[in-house]
């Protein structure tokens, strides 16, 4: 969630620092980090966190209200499709996993090259009635980004 807002990650964490940044002497060290010259734990003993506590608290609520839906529903999505494709015909799971991102990356068609290469012993009615299956399913998945796309 921090990653998709980092811009205002940053802004937030510059909204004080860069107050005290003319406040504090350093120096660069060799490693590539920096030596504090001068005392500062005064500066950040008690500091007002209210932009800090207000940020994180829009990332949380983002994530209970719009992220962990999302990543629900398409976790169902998913194991509906993997028991419906599992009630066709009989795969091992990674394959069913294949299939379903070659899916997922291909608005919901498998190509030429995967019905040749990937998924050869798939019948022609076999592989129409799993696009369908992920056809129908695939309101389910909204916006998830669960590891098995």
């Amino acid at each position: 969630m921090i990653l998709d807002r980092i811009d205002d990650y940053r802004r937030t964490l510059e909204s004080y620092s860069q107050r005290l940044l003319p406040l504090i002497r350093w120096t660069p060290t060799e490693h590539g980090n920096v030596e504090v010259l001068n005392e500062t734990a005064d500066f950040y003993r008690f500091f007002d966190a209210t932009p800090h506590a207000e940020f994180l608290f829009s990332c949380v609520a983002r994530t209970v209200d719009v992220d962990l839906p999302a990543e629900t529903a398409f976790l169902a999505g998913y194991d509906t499709f993997k028991k419906q494709v599992s009630a066709l015909i009989d795969m091992p799971d990674r394959v069913t996993d294949l299939l379903f991102r070659f899916l997922r990356q291909n608005n919901g068609m498998l190509s030429k090259r995967a019905r040749e290469r990937e998924f050869v012993g798939l019948t022609n009615d076999e592989a129409d009635e799993i696009q369908s299956i992920y056809e129908k399913i695939l309101p389910t998945l909204g916006g998830g980004k669960s590891s098995a796309t």
